[in-house]
């Protein structure tokens, strides 16, 4: 079976370690020829994954295609869809993902609760709407990893605000954030992997580390898992889905995003869990069974961070004493260059004691740092 991916990061990547579980062809399209997938694949594409001819082109002899990030021409496999090649997620699930607005308006059209929100188009509307602060405002597409969020405190942050469509959702106060690994395969099929807390790092606004299963009560991981389920269900398409929640002060559980690929939340399932979500995915485009989601161990992900202050050919401090812990795996991407906030990879910890796993990342975090 000759199956692409559009994209070649550090997602793509770990999508083609697992896929030496199967007998597949794979194909990657990607700008640049030096990504993290680039030689690990069977056969390297380089294009642009926006372009419509360029994806057209590189899906039309696959038998089926997969996407490492949402920002791709969903045009082009609208039509490769429509000319017989299996594309997952569908595209209609991309489409809705993609622009927050259109992803904000699905899950308010199918009642799944998410948190207030209006939408501006420019910054004069936003000026409309300042008794609606403080709120946090989501450009509708093009944000990734932290870029394209604003935190708008009072009137006087308008300006930090996006001159582009956009959603303002009203600021939850917010207890604990989550993440659920959903998998749905071609016949309807769900199941799900145990809930990840993430902690965000309030510089970068980006994953600092995780722990999972996340600790939650009873009713309340229910209520979580039933709702990540719904918005999986509603897309009415096969794949991996990656929903994050919020539990407020009143353990409401709230959507804040979905993502349609495998997902950082879910790197710690490589060693983690029976069944990782790179693992899933396979599965689902090749169609065999679901895979376990149990947990092993209950693990802890920390992500490596490039040093604020140094930008350059990345040089890794306290690599040796982190890789000599017991149950700790290093994951680095391969990136030479290394910049401030730049994520250059992440350690998975697994430990029976959530107390030790917590222990071990806050001194993995202090102990590895990425310089020039």
């Amino acid at each position: 079976m000759k199956v692409g991916i559009l994209g070649g990061g550090q997602l793509g990547r770990m999508l083609l370690q697992a896929a030496g579980n199967y007998v597949v062809e794979t194909h990657v399209l990607e700008n640049d020829p030096n990504c993290p997938a680039a030689h690990l694949c069977h056969h390297f594409t380089k294009g642009d994954i926006t372009d419509f001819d360029t994806v057209y082109a590189f899906g039309k002899g696959l038998d089926a295609i997969t996407i490492e990030i949402e920002a791709v021409n969903v045009e082009a496999l609208e039509k490769l869809e429509a000319e017989g090649v299996t594309v997952i997620p569908k595209p209609s699930a991309i489409r809705t993902i993609k622009n927050k607005v259109v992803q904000k308006a699905f899950y308010k059209e199918h009642e799944i609760p998410t948190s207030a929100f209006v939408i501006t188009h420019n910054l004069a509307e936003l000026e409309l709407h300042k008794d609606f602060l403080p709120a946090v405002h989501k450009i509708g597409q093009g944000g990734y990893d932290g870029k394209g969020v604003s935190i708008l405190e009072s009137e006087n942050d308008i300006s930090k605000g996006f001159d582009a469509p956009a959603v303002l959702e009203k600021k939850v106060a917010i207890k604990k954030e989550i993440a659920i690994i959903v998998a749905m395969n071609t016949r309807g099929e769900i199941t799900h992997y145990p809930p990840a807390e993430m902690i965000f790092d309030p510089v970068w606004n980006l994953l600092d580390y995780q722990l999972s299963p996340a600790i939650l009560p009873e009713k309340t991981l229910w209520r979580a898992e039933a709702i990540a389920t719904k918005v999986v269900k509603e897309l009415q398409s096969p794949g991996l889905f990656a929903i994050e929640l919020f539990i407020d002060k009143n353990d409401e559980v709230l959507v804040n995003e979905s993502a349609p690929r495998v997902h950082n939340s879910g790197h710690h399932t490589i060693e983690g869990n029976y069944s990782s979500q790179y693992d899933m995915l396979w599965r689902i485009i090749l169609g065999y069974p679901l895979g376990n989601t149990d947990p092993i161990l209950p693990s802890a992900i920390v992500n490596i961070l490039g040093a604020d202050g140094f930008s350059g050919s990345a040089i890794y401090e306290g690599l040796e004493e982190v890789m000599a812990m017991d149950n700790v795996f290093v994951h680095l991407y391969g990136k030479t260059q290394t910049k401030p906030g730049r994520k250059m990879g992440h350690v998975t910890i697994l430990h029976k004691d959530y107390q030790d796993l917590t222990y071990k990342a806050n001194k993995i975090k202090h102990l590895l740092k990425v310089k020039a």
